[in-house]
């Protein structure tokens, strides 16, 4: 998985670059295709029995039956490199063109969660993952059905919020990228880059748009934030979950434990997601013995992920979410309600009951898919519907308008307080 191919080939007639970028193409593919189907299943939570040998992986390639014939789609592929070569107006590196059909291959699924990444932006969306990155210090999350990227927090101290950025922005493009066009990991891009160079942002603001130009700087992002509360009630808010986010969240409730917590609220509100297991891993840390979730393949195989109770908390919880609390956020609260361990508040959740995977391909790009379903213990799919809170309650801020945000001014966490206090 490390060693280097350089699919970059300088071209200096045209009539030569079509057969060269063929060549690259259909080497990839089938090159691609034995190195995924042997990544992806090492690597993902799946234990379903695959193809084995290199005959069974050319016969899935070239399955006529199922509509993929490697042959006659090479023919037509030749003939529109031709084409482009040969009548296109300007000239094109054949890079872009080989990332062009791989980006198209997977946009075909029409899966907005599924997408290639190249070496560039993989090494990006890795950042993304461990939380350490060169840009603006904003949480951003892409409704799937309209293409619309909104910020849904503005971290302290960043240049999001020397800008003006606020919550609630809607991002139309990046330096002239429109982020409908693009998946938010690759939009992403546009908005990152070396640290003192500027990125221009168009933002739509309650239907009005402005210019907002933003100085990039080198960003930790901090997953976890917490403070003790009035009457002894931890707070504990989780903006994403990152490979950190474990520890972060354990070393904060230690620390509130210390301070004579005798009940906690966590705030999910705002959170798009992230990695699978970070979640799991702080529900096993949380909760007692029994499945937490658990995930089936489009070919039924079932896999659970559990506590083992060794470590569950037994103070009353309660959950503050959103319409904005989702995938692994949604996956932290349905075992929450399923194992009847705390009060759900807010609004309903948005609904992403799938898993991706992302395998690293040989060359430093990357494939994310789809590869999974999952659901909360009790056997519910959330995927479309997303979760109902136990006390359904609109966001309302209490202050004034020129006060600024505290605890005890948002109407939600002031209602978990009350309800904590009943229990």
């Amino acid at each position: 998985m490390d060693f280097e191919n350089n699919y970059t080939t300088e071209v200096k007639q045209k009539t030569k670059k079509w057969p060269i970028v063929l060549g690259l193409v259909l080497g990839i593919f089938i090159g691609a295709a034995l190195a995924l189907l042997g990544i992806f299943f090492i690597t993902s939570r799946q234990k379903a029995k695959i193809a084995e040998s290199s005959e069974d992986v050319i016969e899935i390639i070239t399955d006529k039956e199922g509509g993929m014939d490697l042959m006659n789609s090479s023919s037509k592929l030749e003939t529109l490199l031709y084409m482009i070569d040969e009548y296109y107006y300007q000239d094109v590196e054949a890079q872009t063109l080989v990332d062009g059909i791989y980006k198209g291959l997977v946009e075909s699924l029409g899966d907005p969660y599924s997408a290639y990444y190249t070496a560039e932006e993989y090494d990006s969306f890795m950042q993304t993952i461990t939380g350490n990155y060169a840009g603006i210090g904003a949480l951003l999350q892409k409704n799937a059905e309209t293409g619309e990227v909104i910020i849904t927090k503005v971290y302290a101290n960043t240049p999001a919020e020397k800008a003006g950025l606020k919550e609630g922005d809607s991002i139309v493009s990046a330096d002239d990228y429109l982020a409908v066009d693009e998946d938010l990991e690759s939009f992403v891009q546009h908005i990152r880059g070396e640290a003192g160079t500027d990125v221009e942002l168009l933002i739509n603001r309650e239907g009005e748009e402005l210019t907002v130009v933003c100085t990039r700087d080198t960003i930790a992002t901090p997953t976890v934030e917490y403070q003790m509360l009035e009457g002894n009630v931890g707070y504990i808010a989780v903006s994403q979950f990152t490979e950190n986010t474990y520890n972060d969240f354990v070393a904060a409730y230690e620390d509130l434990e210390g301070q004579g917590m005798t009940s906690v609220v966590f705030d999910m509100r705002n959170n798009g997601g992230g990695l699978f297991d970070s979640a799991v891993k702080i529900l096993d840390y949380l909760l007692p013995e029994g499945t937490v979730v658990y995930t089936m393949d489009k070919n039924g195989n079932r896999e659970d992920s559990v506590s083992d109770g060794k470590t569950y908390k037994s103070i009353p919880m309660a959950v503050l979410v959103n319409e904005n609390t989702a995938s692994a956020a949604e996956i932290f609260t349905g075992a929450i309600r399923d194992f009847d361990y705390g009060t759900i508040i807010g609004t309903q959740t948005y609904g992403k009951g799938i898993v991706q995977s992302t395998i690293p391909l040989i060359d430093g790009s990357a494939i994310k898919l789809t590869v999974l379903t999952y659901y909360t213990p009790s056997g519910e799919c959330i995927h479309g519907t997303g979760i109902a809170p136990d006390i359904e309650l609109e966001y309302e801020f209490l202050g004034g308008e020129n006060d600024a945000y505290s605890t005890d001014l948002d109407n939600q966490i002031q209602k978990a307080l009350e309800v904590l206090s009943a229990e």
